[in-house]
């Protein structure tokens, strides 16, 4: 089922609309050495779905190893909004605790996905 949303980070400077075609039916979270410790479960969503609405100019991008992953954070309340894949650099992952009107803890128990063993990384 195709949902629009809203996401925010939390002091709102920056907005994006997310269309996502299985709605929240992709979330999940990665064990790699980066979302360990970031802790956001992700939603997926190809590149053309996800659109800056607002505060592209207040995004700060890390990378690290390969580079294929972009992460996206906001510049003044430090939260990571979105990143694009290096799984699949076709789709961006959302932080689904971004989206409005969205609570990741009604969805019970989200899967994870092995980032530590990482065909890239081989």
């Amino acid at each position: 089922m195709t949902q629009t949303h809203k996401a925010t980070c939390h002091c709102g400077a920056v907005e994006l609309r997310v269309t996502l075609s299985d709605d929240l039916n992709t979330a999940r979270r990665c064990d790699c050495s980066f979302c360990r410790r970031r802790g956001a479960a992700a939603v997926s969503a190809p590149l053309a779905d996800v659109e800056i609405v607002k505060g592209g100019e207040n995004l700060t991008l890390y990378q690290w190893g390969t580079g294929t992953a972009k992460h996206y954070f906001c510049k003044t309340c430090g939260i990571y909004t979105h990143h694009q894949r290096r799984s699949n650099p076709k789709e961006y992952g959302i932080n689904l605790g971004t989206l409005q009107g969205v609570n990741p803890r009604d969805l019970g128990d989200i899967g994870w996905v092995d980032g530590i063993n990482h065909p890239s990384d081989a």
